[in-house]
């Protein structure tokens, strides 16, 4: 699996055409060097899998795929489960047993044959695993954002759930008639829409998976709608926010909050704990002007309204998005700029930022019955019209926190969240997690953990330290019973590490000690907040 050093470009294509979808095996080398052993072979042609026959397939093709560089050779089976959910199996010639599964971002539809998903699936192959992916039921190409729903209704339900469940279920029939041996363990890997696919998999269908590993997750669809229309109602409200401001608005922030946590690293550890208040932290210009180095009243309004998030008659709606998620970044093109540009706040006038566009899409199309493609979010009042979310809610929300049943058959859930996230906002995992812990107690983290990271972007990228290892630690914890008490986890610029910190599960943080290196991992250990 690719490791992800990208930001600002790859954040928002990840909501645009669900590109990029898991954290990666941190160093393909050593990931589970000591327990993938891949012995088992074949016990069937890849031409005969051309004759397997399962529920709704209506096209199948099967293929020897010879090895290539350090990738195996395999038997790969694509084609499509009615109405139009494509698929893709990939069976290495050598197997460890074990079946994987990645996700889509934004509203899916992705080919499978993108670059990125070939390079997931590739390195998944070199260590033994079968593996697994779908369109949800549409190409995004063809049928971008939410408009999928125009040619067959069905799609909704295809994307919202049923695609991933019936993909997986036909995978793992496939794997153990191919290799006359039943998968030993099924894992899911994914980010941001994946993340919430994951979710609801553990929820709605917990037999599918023994680990899951919800990155970034989209828990609430609906919630998150309501953010993005009620920040773009904030941005329309105010003069543009140009790059130079949210620098601006960046570089205060953070001289205000960064030290809280007793080390001055140039990321916020908790942004709960920064007392900011953008009108008197952030230089206001005299009245009636704008000038490049302050923020004019209205300005500094629409970041404190994205910071709270949407609220109506007082009472909080669903969370804002966090300080620090602002911070000035650099992206995978070198450009270094505020994290918000293109993805909350739009790159250039009259155009739209990546978030709204998300939440447009899913306004329009997926919500109302039947869809409503002029409909304007400008006319969205939150006190009057959140129930217009409900019934989509209902199919595509991940926010369901009985997990009894996963939890019964031994499912491990492992959650991982950006502090800095600037396109999902991170309040929607803590929040779940906390749940959990309301319904079960001190033992939902012998089957539930979350590991917060301060300073990193959506599923990668920021300030933070954005790179680990998350599926060595859930195979760990499914196969060997040692649930992760700490991720190791490294910053790497210009492909050298310079920075290594301890990930804790949450609520604990990594504190100093007093001594030695702020960018060295063994100077920190897990504590409670």
């Amino acid at each position: 699996m690719r490791k992800y050093a990208h930001c600002l470009v790859a954040a928002a294509t990840v909501l645009a055409t669900g590109e990029l979808h898991a954290q990666a095996f941190a160093d393909l080398k050593k990931a589970l060097v000591d327990y993938s052993r891949s012995d088992i072979t074949a016990r069937r042609s890849c031409a005969g899998m051309n004759a397997y026959q399962g529920k709704d397939i209506v096209e199948i093709r099967a293929e020897e795929i010879p090895a290539a560089g350090l990738t195996p050779q395999y038997c790969r089976i694509s084609g499509t489960i009615a109405p139009e959910v494509a698929f893709e199996i990939s069976l290495p010639a050598k197997w460890n047993g074990r079946y994987y599964m990645i996700g889509n971002g934004g509203h899916a539809g992705e080919s499978l044959t993108d670059a990125g998903r070939i390079a997931q699936r590739d390195a998944a192959l070199r260590i033994g695993f079968a593996f697994g992916q779908t369109n949800t039921g549409h190409y995004s190409s063809k049928e971008p954002g939410g408009t999928f729903v125009l040619s067959n209704p069905q799609k909704a339900i295809d994307y919202a759930y049923r695609a991933v469940h019936v993909t997986a279920a036909m995978a793992k029939d496939m794997a153990s008639g191919f290799y006359a041996r039943k998968v030993q363990r099924s894992y899911w890997n994914s980010c941001s829409n994946g993340g919430r696919q994951g979710l609801l998999e553990a929820q709605r269908y917990p037999q599918d998976f023994d680990g899951v590993i919800a990155n970034a997750p989209w828990v609430d669809q609906t919630g998150f709608t309501m953010g993005a229309i009620w920040n773009q109602q904030a941005l329309d409200s105010a003069a543009p926010l140009t790059a130079g401001k949210l620098a601006l608005v960046a570089e205060h922030v953070l001289a205000r909050c960064d030290g809280i946590d007793g080390v001055k690293d140039g990321v916020i550890d908790d942004p709960r704990k920064c007392p900011i208040d953008v009108r008197r932290d952030v230089p206001l210009c005299p009245a009636n002007t704008d000038l490049p180095s302050c923020l004019t009243g209205a300005q500094a309004d629409a970041v404190t309204r994205i910071h709270r998030g949407p609220s109506a008659n007082g009472k909080p709606l669903f969370p804002g998005f966090m300080p620090g998620s602002e911070a000035v970044v650099t992206g995978a093109s070198g450009t270094a700029q505020s994290a918000w540009m293109g993805t909350l706040v739009p790159a250039q006038p009259g155009a739209k930022s990546s978030v709204f566009n998300l939440a447009e899409g899913t306004m329009r199309y997926l919500a109302f019955t039947p869809p409503q493609p002029g409909y304007d979010t400008a006319s969205f009042d939150f006190v009057r019209d959140p129930p217009l979310l409900d019934a989509w809610g209902a199919k595509a929300n991940a926010t369901s926190t009985d997990l009894a049943a996963f939890r019964k058959r031994g499912g491990k859930l492992l959650m991982t969240y950006g502090w800095a996230d600037q396109i999902l906002q991170p309040l929607m995992g803590v929040n779940y997690y906390e749940q959990l812990q309301a319904r079960y107690g001190k033992g939902t983290d012998d089957f539930a953990r979350l590991f917060m990271v301060p300073g990193m972007t959506h599923c990668a990228g920021g300030n933070g330290t954005d790179t680990f290892d998350p599926v060595t630690a859930i195979v760990n914890w499914v196969e060997r019973g040692k649930a992760p008490a700490t991720i190791p986890a490294s910053r790497v610029v210009s492909g050298k590490v310079v920075r290594t910190r301890p990930l804790c599960p949450y609520p604990q943080v990594a504190r100093y000690k007093g001594k030695g290196s702020t960018d060295d991992a063994a100077n920190f250990s897990c504590a409670a907040p």
